[in-house]
């Protein structure tokens, strides 16, 4: 079942989102964060707007989508960035899918236009996720990451809806 995020699921979301960091090729954060500092994000998110959505499996947050204002002007107001993350337990089995799937359905009512993708170039499953979703290349930043294993480029992937 995909629903709203409520304040109850936000130490499964960063315990989701902390799960990514060691393998340095989903999120530039290099430490864990907290449900504090996580906090202001939570509440950011509007259900009308720019939604923070849980798949919940049995009552277990088994992965998260957020819509993220893009560059904060006006201008944009119909661009929304996409974060994705799914629980290691729950990998490759259509979660990821199922929450971009929706995001693409709902994305008109949401008053979006256009949904980006920021994602490194060594993240071959979320690549080919999105590109599966008719996600298309739009940008590529060169070794714009610096991780201890190495630079990561990133790839930007847009779709307009």
């Amino acid at each position: 079942m995909i629903r709203d995020a409520v304040e109850a699921d936000l130490p499964s979301i960063v315990t989701i989102y902390n799960a990514a960091i060691p393998c340095q090729v989903v999120t530039a954060d290099f430490a864990p964060v907290t449900i504090e500092s996580r906090l202001a994000w939570f509440q950011a998110h509007t259900s009308n707007h720019h939604p923070l959505w849980v798949i919940d499996i049995n009552g277990t947050v088994a992965g998260w989508l957020g819509f993220q204002p893009f560059y904060g002007r006006p201008a944009y107001q119909s661009t929304a960035e996409l974060s994705l993350y799914v629980h290691p337990n729950y990998q490759r089995m259509g979660i990821g899918r199922k929450l971009l799937e929706r995001s693409i359905e709902t994305a008109p009512a949401l008053k979006l236009a256009t949904l980006l993708g920021f994602i490194f170039a060594d993240n071959h499953p979320s690549l080919k996720l999105f590109q599966q979703f008719d996600f298309e290349r739009w940008g590529y930043l060169p070794r714009v990451a610096k991780f201890d294993k190495g630079d990561q480029d990133l790839v930007i992937l847009g779709r307009r809806i």
